[in-house]
């Protein structure tokens, strides 16, 4: 496996790490590191592939993980009961994982210049234009201009065609996202920039560290997952906490 580690000014405390699909054990269209138990895979091998890269990357325990429904609720963990619905998650304590998976939707790592705090975000385009980031930012209990982000893998600018509503859902909240999608030529249709639109939303939320982003789900097939691109198919997480 070959997971990527954010190239970011982050302190020596924090460690992250993104998968990709190269290594793991499962088969046909999930073949590769599928970490989704909700893709359709055989529960067997995502356990596997789970504890495979779990220690590969060394984490203090098993991921909080939360149940995500493509929204802008953000939670604080360990968090009780498991698993709530939500599309990011936050901790200031040392040792607890914050996790979200994605195959095409942007991951977003977030931790402070002090290391008191982590946080992970799903936002594909309907959390993205509901606010999920924002949001993050919000429930950290440090001021944003403290905050270092990193823009995971997804589907990217060249990739990622999209109708009139999803436009008109960012344009809506702020006019300046028009410049973030660039039409095809068939009417109603764009092509939109999620990191773009994701540095747009974080630079208003006043986080101006903002790293890493352009690496595209959808075109690499060898190392990523894309629904986009296949349908049915795995998941990668990105994986971010606090060292004890």
């Amino acid at each position: 496996m070959n997971p990527i580690i954010p190239d970011w000014p982050a302190p020596a405390a924090i460690r992250a790490a993104c998968s990709t699909r190269e290594g793991g054990i499962s088969q046909g269209r999930f073949a590769g590191l599928n970490i989704g138990r909700s893709s359709g895979d055989d529960s067997d091998n995502v356990s596997e592939n789970r504890r495979l890269l779990f220690a590969a990357l060394k984490l203090p325990q098993t991921p909080d993980w939360i149940h995500q429904v493509h929204g802008s609720r953000v939670v604080r963990v360990p968090h009780e009961p498991a698993e709530p619905d939500a599309d990011a998650a936050w901790t200031d304590r040392p040792g607890v994982v914050c996790a979200v998976q994605a195959a095409d939707c942007l991951p977003v790592l977030f931790c402070d210049r002090d290391a008191t705090v982590v946080a992970a975000a799903h936002a594909g385009w309907r959390g993205l234009s509901g606010g999920v980031l924002e949001n993050t930012v919000a429930a950290l209990p440090v001021p944003p201009s403290r905050l270092i982000a990193w823009l995971g893998p997804a589907i990217g600018p060249d990739a990622f065609e999209v109708g009139d509503d999803v436009r008109n859902a960012f344009v809506a909240v702020d006019a300046d996202a028009a410049k973030n999608f660039r039409p095809t030529g068939t009417p109603g249709k764009h092509r939109a920039d999620l990191f773009a639109l994701a540095r747009q939303r974080l630079a208003v939320a006043g986080v101006t560290q903002v790293h890493g982003g352009g690496i595209c789900t959808y075109s690499d097939p060898a190392r990523f997952y894309s629904f986009r691109r296949d349908g049915i198919c795995g998941r990668m997480v990105a994986t971010i906490w606090i060292a004890r």
